[in-house]
């Protein structure tokens, strides 16, 4: 009877322990379930930023050629313009000189006149 009962606690024990290593382990289970849930939810935040990060990527490529272009014809026209302007100081200084040297010669051809009239 002694053995009977020494072996029905050895058999109570035994239960009790692989009672215990059961809840670890569906502990472990629901760890291994929720780690994967978030796992799976980081990799598709990850994908959509990814594409997110593409896409900017792309405009930024674009945008930054389009100020590119933008630089060179404001180059261009900034360049053009100081030639105009250049043309406008020369074709104003020549108009100034022309003008002085008719109103010299009309002097000259009216001083001869009046010279000649009286």
């Amino acid at each position: 009877a002694d053995k009977g009962a020494e072996l029905q606690g050895y058999n109570n024990e035994l239960v009790r322990c692989l009672e215990d290593l059961r809840e670890k382990r569906e502990d472990v289970h629901r760890q291994i379930l929720k780690e994967e849930d978030e796992r799976d939810k980081i990799q598709n935040d990850l994908r959509i930023l990814t594409e997110r990060l593409n896409r900017i990527q792309e405009s930024l490529s674009k945008k930054t050629a389009a100020r590119g272009e933008y630089d060179r014809t404001i180059k261009e026209t900034e360049a053009s313009y100081l030639k105009i302007l250049e043309s406008s100081q020369m074709l104003l200084h020549v108009l100034k000189r022309e003008s002085v040297n008719l109103v010299k010669k009309r002097q000259t051809t009216g001083d001869l006149l009046h010279l000649i009239i009286y």
